[in-house]
């Protein structure tokens, strides 16, 4: 009897192992890494970005140091409408640090929040405020938007590379 108590013991442990392995897959970041100018995927969006320049804002929204320009193609490769805002780009400087895309309407191609359409493709731009060094090295971070529920994540490098 004692011997039938500790089978099933083992097997429940062994079965609790491979449940939590399972979930820890399916859970795990997918992280690529692209140069810029190629295409990824993150969730149902295939993107390209490129750098678009640096500039000093307009008479509304001036910048503490430089604003750097990316330009964006995006495209729903998905059956259903999705959501993309600037909010899931990051740009990640020399030293590391994360900074925000900074909305504002410099060029009437600046993204806001938008709704890509099923099989569709948009232009946009947007901008960070950075300390911008010419011979640094700079890389963009493309996270899917909370209503895309995907784990997958990119990283651009759009200087330097």
């Amino acid at each position: 009897m004692v011997r039938i108590g500790v089978i099933i013991v083992i097997i429940a442990i062994i079965i609790s192992m491979m449940a939590a392995m399972y979930m820890y897959t399916q859970y795990q970041i997918k992280f690529t890494v692209v140069k810029e100018g190629e295409s990824v995927i993150v969730g149902p969006v295939e993107y390209t970005v490129v750098f678009d320049g640096i500039h000093k804002g307009n008479s509304e929204t001036i910048p503490e140091n430089t604003f750097v320009k990316i330009k964006i193609i995006a495209k729903n490769i998905s059956d259903t409408e999705t959501m993309l805002t600037s909010g899931q780009f990051f740009l990640i400087d020399a030293k590391d640090l994360k900074h925000k895309a900074i909305y504002g309407v410099f060029s009437k191609d600046d993204l806001s929040n938008v709704w890509l359409e099923p099989n569709k493709t948009l232009m946009t731009t947007t901008q960070f405020d950075i300390a911008y060094d010419e011979f640094e090295n700079y890389n963009i971070v493309i996270r899917p938007s909370k209503q895309q529920s995907t784990v997958d994540t990119a990283l651009i490098c759009i200087t330097n590379c």
